[in-house]
């Protein structure tokens, strides 16, 4: 059945590669940029109609009400990167990456919310990361604002649910979408992390290059869409499978010790 869908950060990455197959499943899709004026055609994903928001914005996204109001299916996408010793991230990026990652992705639910609900069928999906679920050194908020929308996801999914409105996260591993290049840093040019910091960031972008492609994240979130009782979470990327076995199995000290070496940080 066609179904409205709004696809949030549609111009690239994830966002674009989720956008363009929903289309070509014959949804009427939605796609959202902070300036779709501006969009070249390859930025433009085929079939899908792109329309302004900005999350750094409430006013943004309030008006965005109306459409949201008949949307089928919403997939909060779009987010930002963000590294840094804890001790030197800024309050103004803590805020930013907050409103960004997390409070303007819950008040796009809540706008979705009623209308799905009354029409009882609804899917919101929350691409979040793996690191939600294995934290790193450096990325404490990037790692707490995708922890926070899996939260809110996970937490709030038996509310709708009798609705037939289904919550759920994408959780992907390392991707290659040039995402490093977009990553903000926040360090001291005189800082003592400085050099734990380069190494991890070195790993980061190198696992990155080697990462899944966006097509792969987008399958995932159109499976997670279509599925009749979608699951809480969906882990694609970073031999998800055979890692959250790992995290099971082992203890917490040696999942952190192996997190951590992978990104060339050896305590």
């Amino acid at each position: 059945m066609e179904r409205t869908v709004l696809v949030t950060g549609a111009s690239s990455g994830i966002g674009k590669a989720t956008a363009a197959a929903l289309a070509g499943r014959g949804h009427r899709v939605l796609g959202t940029s902070r300036n779709p004026e501006a969009l070249t055609g390859d930025q433009r994903a085929p079939g899908v109609e792109y329309v302004a928001l900005d999350l750094g914005d409430e006013a943004s996204i309030e008006r965005l009400a109306p459409l949201l109001a008949g949307v089928d299916v919403l997939v909060n996408n779009a987010g930002e990167s963000q590294s840094g010793p804890l001790e030197e991230l800024p309050g103004e990026a803590l805020r930013r990456i907050f409103q960004v990652n997390v409070l303007g992705p819950v008040r796009l639910t809540q706008l979705a919310l009623p209308g799905m609900r009354e029409r009882r069928y609804g899917r919101v999906v929350m691409v979040g990361s793996m690191l939600a679920s294995f934290p790193l050194a450096y990325r404490s908020s990037y790692v707490a604002s995708k922890a926070a929308v899996k939260g809110f996801s996970t937490g709030a999914r038996h509310e709708l649910s009798p609705f037939g409105v289904w919550l759920t996260t994408v959780e992907p591993g390392s991707i290659a979408t040039g995402i490093s290049e977009r990553r903000t840093k926040y360090i001291g040019g005189e800082s003592p992390y400085a050099a734990d910091f380069g190494t991890m960031l070195a790993a980061l972008d190198r696992n990155e290059r080697a990462g899944i492609t966006a097509e792969r994240v987008a399958a995932t979130i159109v499976t997670a869409i279509e599925a009749k009782r979608p699951k809480a979470r969906y882990a694609v990327g970073s031999n998800a499978p055979f890692v959250f076995a790992l995290r099971r199995l082992l203890p917490g000290g040696v999942v952190e010790k192996v997190v951590h070496r992978r990104h060339d940080l050896s305590r």
